[in-house]
């Protein structure tokens, strides 16, 4: 799906892949590809286009398809889905085996935000790794899970108590030859050295 927009700010190319054996074959319906499209189309003034995946916690399938969407030209892919320690959770180990570097801040910092709520948030696996000039970052299962670990913890007045990793994402982005990714700051507010900002634009 492709936001058919002009804009001032760069395009960008986003893989959003859900895993779950059950949600693949139509038990139950998908609610992580929704989520995490909804997010990113309310954090980002960039113009969007999704290539979406629903897929069953197979891990040559997870591999394969991390491999096809970086092949593809997304600049970021997220998964969400298959980071616990149930057996069929394989997640982690299908995006390590395609990785040519780690991140692993992402994940520690996605387990600090959800021990906040539950204790059972050390129990996830959750994974980020660059492969070629994509960042790949594994997020919890549950939509509003997606929505704390991206956009952080806020206080009552707005003011962010504990940064989310999106925070970091558009840097890392640069870093590694992606689009220049611009967040709305009420959603989540984008952190660059001085020296890699662009001049403020309209939205």
């Amino acid at each position: 799906m492709t936001e058919a927009v002009t804009s001032s700010h760069d395009a960008v190319k986003i893989g959003i892949v859900s895993i779950s054996d059950r949600a693949s074959t139509g038990v139950y319906e998908d609610k992580g590809l929704p989520a995490l499209q909804d997010w990113l189309g309310r954090a980002l003034h960039n113009p969007i286009q999704f290539e979406a995946r629903l897929i069953p916690d197979e891990q040559a399938t997870i591999s394969a398809t991390l491999i096809e969407l970086v092949n593809a030209g997304c600049s970021l892919v997220l998964t969400t889905g298959g980071t616990g320690p149930a057996l069929r959770d394989v997640t982690p180990e299908a995006t390590l085996a395609v990785a040519h570097k780690e991140m692993p801040g992402f994940g520690e910092q996605m387990r600090q935000i959800s021990l906040k709520f539950v204790p059972t948030a050390i129990l996830s696996r959750q994974v980020a790794v660059i492969r070629d000039r994509s960042l790949i970052i594994n997020l919890p299962g549950q939509p509003k899970a997606i929505a704390q670990t991206l956009e952080g913890l806020k206080d009552a007045e707005g003011a962010t108590v504990v940064p989310g990793i999106f925070a970091a994402v558009p840097y890392c982005v640069d870093l590694i030859g992606g689009p220049y990714l611009e967040t709305r700051d009420e959603v989540c507010k984008a952190f660059r050295p001085a020296s890699a900002q662009r001049p403020a634009r309209g939205a």
